[in-house]
């Protein structure tokens, strides 16, 4: 009578650790850790992860590159701003100072957003020189010339400016990691060339 009682039993015992163990393999697969909260670990390794991808996106050249075309843009910028504000500058080139400052003002927003998001510096680092650059003489220079002298003064400065910016991107092409960063070089460099060889020609005509 005794091995008649405990049968039952034993197979209860038998059935709870089978459905135990089923409990088990299905929180391996995530099914019932999504209704526990603080103990999904599949999912929360995920979430962690995320900054981490993002930092791992981009290298020490993506921020080179921003951190030195910022302020090269800048300069590009300016000089277009002090052209646009002369008289008498043929109408070929204020078209073309036009453009650069329409389309490196939103690249310095967009390059100050990937720093930002990077966790850099949006400073250039001390130290270091960029091709390309007007010194502080050569912008009182474009400042004080008027007419066609500033006109051709602007071309010859901004030729050797979309030189250097050319010569930043491509390094940024060939050592770049973020793919953002990397198409905007490609871009650059593009655009750029096409410019500088439109500035010679206008240069040539004046």
């Amino acid at each position: 009578m005794n091995t008649k009682k405990f049968a039952p039993l034993a197979a209860t015992a038998v059935a709870a650790v089978i459905a135990l163990a089923g409990c088990g393999s299905s929180g391996g697969s995530g099914s019932s850790a999504t209704s526990m909260p603080g103990m999904d670990h599949g999912n929360s390794s995920s979430s962690p992860s995320t900054p981490a991808a993002n930092a791992a996106a981009h290298n020490s050249a993506d921020v080179m590159f921003a951190q030195m075309m910022i302020p090269h843009h800048t300069q590009a910028v300016d000089m277009s701003e002090m052209i646009l504000k002369k008289q008498d500058i043929p109408a070929e080139v204020t078209a073309l100072a036009t453009r650069i400052k329409d389309a490196q003002g939103p690249e310095i927003e967009k390059m100050t957003g990937w720093l930002q998001s990077w966790g850099e510096s949006t400073q250039m680092p001390t130290g270091h020189t960029m091709d390309g650059m007007m010194g502080a003489e050569d912008m009182t220079k474009l400042e004080a010339a008027q007419g066609v002298e500033a006109a051709k003064l602007f071309l010859t400065q901004m030729i050797a400016h979309h030189e250097g910016a050319v010569t930043m991107a491509k390094t940024e092409t060939t050592d770049g990691k973020d793919p953002a960063a990397v198409q905007l070089s490609k871009d650059i460099v593009s655009a750029q060339e096409a410019e500088i060889k439109e500035m010679q020609t206008l240069l040539a005509s004046l």
